[in-house]
């Protein structure tokens, strides 16, 4: 069975345990076939589908993100029964980040706020015309031709 991306994305409404189960379904996998596939524990999947945890640890995230083929942000978005995109944003350090080099894993964690490296706080909009960034594969904002990197001022 094809999978498109339109059927892979969770809904605000469906919880984590729903949504594992709808996209093992298009699978046609078996409970057991999954935890395999995952490299975790068949209990681990029935507490999930069973409505018993609606938190996954990274293994347990990694693991079913792998076998299912979406991103972990999906099951993220899937647990708090929120759209995929209130999870996932593009955040870069305006300090640290290199134009474009894709942006760390730790800025696009949705609970990062700020660098782990410098402590600056992380951007997802152009300061200038405050329009969402899409992209980091070029350093100018696309709508107004701002500069996403912050200027290094020596003294």
């Amino acid at each position: 069975m094809v999978i498109t991306e339109h059927s892979t994305l969770p809904t605000g409404e469906e919880g984590l345990a729903n949504y594992v189960q709808r996209l093992r379904g298009h699978l046609s996998l078996t409970q057991k076939e999954l935890s395999f596939k995952a490299g975790i524990h068949i209990q681990t999947i029935r507490k999930i589908e069973g409505g018993q945890t609606s938190r996954l640890n990274q293994k347990a995230k990694g693991g079913l993100a792998s076998a299912l083929g979406i991103p972990p942000e999906y099951l993220d978005a899937a647990a708090k029964k929120v759209s995929p995109e209130t999870i996932t944003t593009l955040k870069f350090c305006p300090k640290c980040w290199t134009p474009g080099t894709t942006p760390d894993q730790m800025w696009t964690d949705f609970r990062s706020k700020y660098c782990f490296a410098c402590g600056t706080a992380l951007r997802n909009r152009c300061v200038s015309c405050n329009e969402p960034i899409m992209s980091l594969k070029f350093k100018f904002c696309p709508y107004c031709g701002a500069n996403y990197k912050q200027n290094q001022t020596t003294a």
